[in-house]
């Protein structure tokens, strides 16, 4: 298993916490206790190495596909009005990430980044809708050869206090080339044109960069 970069800051600062702990224990308390301590230290610094996993997983490139930008679980499908860019009304489908997904974002199509904006904001839950406006959150839209431009954003959770987007304005993006980290719970909403083709369900699992959401017509 390969770290993400973006864990490393998050794992070192980690591990010096629980040996220093630990070490106080040790002098404080003595072997006994230190014993249980080592053994929750063990268990909790696993559970940190496991969010920042990096998988290895080829991407499944499909020409009028739009990928799964990131692990997780199907929470909405359903026609909103995106006032943000794009202005008008779209069909959203929202993943939401539990700590226990990969947390890494991918590109869902092929294209040019025409926007990239980041937003401060509140840490609700992921799940509840409200978070897709109120939370901290990135905005990037991607255009495809085919003129047909969607909205991809980025929202954190009740535990994440991180955003990592590499999103660059009028740069050249490939289907499944990373697009981002969120460190810790948190939730991936696309915002496609109405006549998508939607092949998910709600509560349905994904794996990002190879389930393929739906089709462009």
């Amino acid at each position: 298993m390969t770290i993400h970069k973006e864990g490393f800051g998050t794992i070192i600062v980690v591990l010096a916490f629980l040996l220093a702990v630990n070490t106080g224990i040790y002098f404080l308390a003595g072997i006994e206790l230190t014993k249980f301590t080592t053994l929750a230290s063990f268990i909790i610094f696993a559970l940190v190495l496991n969010f920042f996993r990096n998988p290895k997983r080829d991407a499944l490139i499909q020409d009028g596909a739009i990928i799964a930008p990131a692990d997780g679980k199907i929470v909405a499908i359903e026609e909103v009005e995106e006032d943000e860019y794009l202005k008008t009304k779209c069909l959203q489908v929202s993943i939401f990430m539990s700590v226990f997904n990969v947390h890494i974002n991918w590109f869902p199509i092929k294209g040019i980044v025409k926007y990239f904006r980041h937003h401060n904001g509140r840490f609700m839950a992921a799940y509840l809708p409200k978070s897709s406006t109120e939370n901290e959150r990135t905005t990037v839209v991607i255009e495809n050869d085919k003129g047909t431009q969607i909205l991809v954003r980025q929202v954190a959770g009740a535990m994440a206090r991180r955003i990592v987007c590499y999103a660059k304005e009028e740069t050249n993006i490939s289907q499944g080339q990373q697009m981002g980290f969120i460190k810790f719970g948190s939730r991936v909403d696309l915002y496609l044109p109405l006549d998508t083709r939607v092949d998910v369900k709600l509560e349905q699992k994904v794996t990002g960069r190879q389930t393929i959401l739906g089709w462009f017509k």
